[in-house]
This record gives C-alpha cells, structure tokens and sequence, in this order.
C-alpha cells in the first residue's frame, strides 16, 4: 500500500523521511500527531516524542496516521502509546470526516449512511480517506476503536465487556478477536501490562487528553468562568488550580465531568461518572473541540506575531486557544442571551433558564445542580414564558426561532461547509446578526477564522494603546484580513489584551 503524503502542519510542505527523522530524533513536540513512525525491526508504530532509543534511519518508515501504520502491519507502541497524540487535523473535507469516525459515526458500520450525511457517495467516501489517510472508512473505524479501547484498558478498571461496547463494537467476541489480530495480543495483557491507578472516586471514570503545548490554561478558564452558566459549569480556582465541571446528557446518558490541567504531561485530566461509559467516544471527542486541543499554538503564533499588537499579546499568554462548546446548541443561546447586554448580564440570565426550564442533575459539585434545557423544551414554550427570566420578548422569540433552527440540524453543518456558508445559514434565524452569527461559528461550529468585528471591546483593542478610540467594523476587517486564517484567535488576543 502507497504511503500516502505527510504534510507539515506548519507550511503545507510534505514533509520527506529525512526530515520525519530529524524530528524523531530530537523527540520534537511540534510533530506530535502529524507522524507516525513504524520501526521495521521491532514491527510498533510511535510518536515522535517516544521516549525510546532512537532506532536507525533504515529502519523507519513514516506514516500520516496511526490507521496508516496499523493497515501496513504494525502495532502501536505500549509505552508513547499513539492514542494519546493530539490530532494533526487540517481544514478540509477529509479530516473532517475524519472527526465524525473518531466520534463514533461508523461504530454501526453503516458507511452508506456517514456518506450521505457528509454530502458524498460511497465510492468518494472511499477515495477520499485513502488519498489523504491510505485507508479505507471500514479501516479508519477499525483503527480509532481498537486505540480508544487500549487507551480505556490502560486509563481506566472498566470491565472488559463496557471496554468493548463503549469503543463501539458490537460484541465481546469481535473485539477479542480484531484486537488478537492487529496487536498480536489479547486485551487483558494490555491491562496487566498497565499500571493503572485507582480511580477517584467508586463510581468516576478517569482519561487523559493531550495537546501541544504551550496551553494557557488559566487563561482559558478565566474567559470562560466569565461565560460559563451558573448551574450547568462551573470554573473554580483552588489554591492557583483551576478546574472546570459541568452536568453531562449526551444520547440518553447523563452524568457529570470535572477538567483539571496536569501541565507536566502536556495533557488535560478528565473524570467523568461511570454513567457516561456507553457514550465515552462521542464525549472525548466533544471534550477535543471544548478545549481545543487540537490546535498547533506555534503555528499559529508564527503567523499572528507578524502583527506587532498581537505578538504583545502573544508573549503574555503563550498558547491561548478558543474555547469551544461542549454542545453547540448551548453556546448559540448563549450568544444570543449575550446581545447587547453584559457578559455579567448574559451570564445571569441564562442562569435562570437553567433554573426555570432544565432538569436537575445529580453531581457531586455544589455549583452544578442543572442540566442545560434542550431545543426541544425551549422550542414548545411560548415566549412571554421564556421572557421570564428578563429578556425583551422579541429575545424570547429569538431563542424559540434558534431552537427551532437547532432541532432542523443547522446548527450541525455538513463537513466541508464554509465559514460564509454557515454564517448565511445562521443568520435566516430571525434575531439572529452578523456578530452572533460569527461569534456562534467561532466558538460552536470551529471555524478558526470567524471574526465578529462588530463587537466593540475588538474595535478597541485593535487601535493601539496610545491612539484612543477604536476603529470602525469596517476598518477592523481590513487590518484582520492579514490575521487569516486564524483570525478567531486574533480575537481572543484582543478580548484578553483589554483584560
């Protein structure tokens, strides 16, 4: 099988095996994710930051993906363990199918149906993955179940059954025997191998979820906490440690999760309720856009520091990424709740929502006591009913249009589509305008350069310090051009350069 090009997130360039080798051998973090390498001596696959002797040049052979090394016939490496590399995702339609298989899209090995949801046929589907990954969807799905079950032997004291179902496969028998195939080992060696410590608490789950760093962890929190729905998240700051929880309902499963930063490890600490095992794949992957770990922080920066203003910025808070959503559908009415009032003011009432419309969930976090109200519910409600909790009445309309939007699926746009696209569709939500619906793009749907510049506090900020003012919208797009295509991250500069 044809290895298929690696391209070097940095520049587009493909990168050649001379230059994949000199970043294995300086162990260089900046390539976490973006290759694999497979040693023909020993037949494992690592990542570049692997820990291991460096083997010989000859022996190496480079790989795009983990899917890709494990297809040519090798196994993944029990010490670097490739499960753990962030993701080296680029914006185009083949990572972003990618994304939904790591999800889970294929766990009931309907490709037919993953291939309409994204707009293609079948046989494109296929032409796709195997251009950009050499391998097929059958094959990708494989692979990302088998790593998220060996990452769940290694992490966690799942019984081997709830291992098996929560990566997605459909039966003991078939997961003993695909893991047997590929790994040359059944699952219980991996977990005897494993020194997996207790878990926190009788009924938590435990996972780690890796970056690239630098991370500005507090940073983040700090913006979020700002945001974050009283009732539904909380972020607290215990002796300098910030932490993040919120209530959990995800595809019939409910429960709770609590974020902790381990910064040594370049990674992010998740426990969650062991409720939420059935549906751990789908939740790891929200839990990668919430948090945006999938970032490269360098590249970035290289290209932002070009603009004197930002580098400032820049240096401050070194790996400053954009908060996601844990689901987008919340984040959207929270922009709308954010029109043309406080962040203070937006914050409060869709506390009360919460309060008024949500189920109540059990946590052990005193400040997380609801779950968020779905489309659904808001959308059956009349609007003198949602004005309740102190908006105009032409709001509560708003959020009965957005959840109406929301249950119609256009808040879940195809892969592929462009940002213009999306905030068009966005905005034939009536009370729905430019700077939500940019805003929405940015920090729901991903787009890393949506820009609202609408908003007053980027106008300020992007006039320098000693001039006064602020630009016009106008005037902000124009110098913003030059920030593309990470201009959602310009923003957050600038939000945290007024702070």
């Amino acid at each position: 099988m044809e290895t298929p090009d690696i391209i070097d997130s940095r520049n587009g360039e493909i990168l050649s095996a001379a230059s994949c080798y000199r970043a294995l051998a300086a162990k260089d973090v900046r390539f976490d994710g973006v290759f694999f390498t497979g040693v023909r001596t020993t037949g494992i696959y690592c990542r570049p930051v692997c820990g291991v002797k460096t083997p010989r040049a000859s022996s190496c052979v480079f790989f795009n993906s983990a899917a890709a090394a494990e297809a040519a016939g090798f196994r993944p490496c029990l010490r670097c363990r490739p499960e753990l590399a962030p993701y080296a995702l680029q914006q185009n339609l083949a990572h972003a199918v990618w994304q939904r298989i790591a999800a889970g899209a294929l766990n009931d090995g309907d490709t037919e149906r993953l291939a309409d949801e994204v707009g293609l046929s079948s046989r494109q589907l296929r032409r796709v993955l195997l251009q950009h990954f050499g391998v097929t969807p059958v094959e990708l799905a494989q692979t990302q179940r088998l790593l998220f079950a060996k990452k769940l032997l290694q992490e966690t004291h799942l019984p081997m059954s709830d291992v098996a179902y929560a990566a997605g496969f459909g039966s003991i028998r078939r997961f003993n025997a695909l893991f047997q195939s590929r790994y040359g080992m059944a699952p219980t060696a991996i977990r005897r191998a494993t020194e997996t410590s207790a878990p926190t608490a009788p009924d938590a789950l435990t996972l780690r979820l890796a970056y690239r760093p630098p991370f500005a962890w507090d940073a983040m929190m700090q913006y979020v906490g700002r945001r974050a729905t009283p009732g539904v998240e909380a972020c607290v700051c215990n002796d300098g440690r910030w932490e993040y929880a919120r209530s959990i309902r995800l595809d019939g499963a409910v429960g709770w999760m609590r974020v902790v930063h381990l910064a040594q490890r370049n990674q992010l600490e998740l426990s969650l309720s062991a409720s939420l095992a059935p549906v751990l794949m789908p939740l790891v992957a929200r839990m990668h856009r919430q948090f945006d770990l999938d970032a490269n922080p360098d590249v970035i920066a290289l290209h932002l520091s070009a603009d004197p203003l930002l580098a400032v910025q820049i240096a401050r808070t070194p790996g400053l990424r954009v908060p996601g959503a844990f689901d987008t559908f919340e984040l959207a009415l929270r922009a709308v709740l954010g029109q043309q009032v406080s962040v203070a003011g937006a914050t409060t009432v869709c506390g009360r929502l919460a309060r008024l419309f949500g189920d109540e969930a059990d946590t052990p976090f005193a400040g997380v006591t609801h779950h968020f109200p779905s489309a659904e519910r808001l959308a059956a409600l009349a609007a003198t009913e949602i004005a309740a909790i102190g908006v105009p009445i032409s709001r509560a309309e708003t959020v009965r249009n957005l959840a109406a939007f929301a249950m119609q699926g256009g808040l879940q746009p195809r892969p592929g589509t462009r940002l213009q696209e999306a905030i068009a569709q966005l905005k034939t939500v009536r009370g729905v305008g430019e700077w939500t619906a940019q805003y929405i793009a940015m920090r729901a749907l991903r787009f890393p350069d949506a820009f609202p510049a609408g908003d007053l506090g980027l106008q300020k900020a992007a006039v320098e310090s000693e001039q006064g003012g602020r630009l016009t919208e106008r005037q902000l797009n124009a110098r913003a051009a030059h920030w593309s295509p990470w201009r959602s991250y310009a923003a957050l500069l600038l939000w945290h350069s007024l702070a």
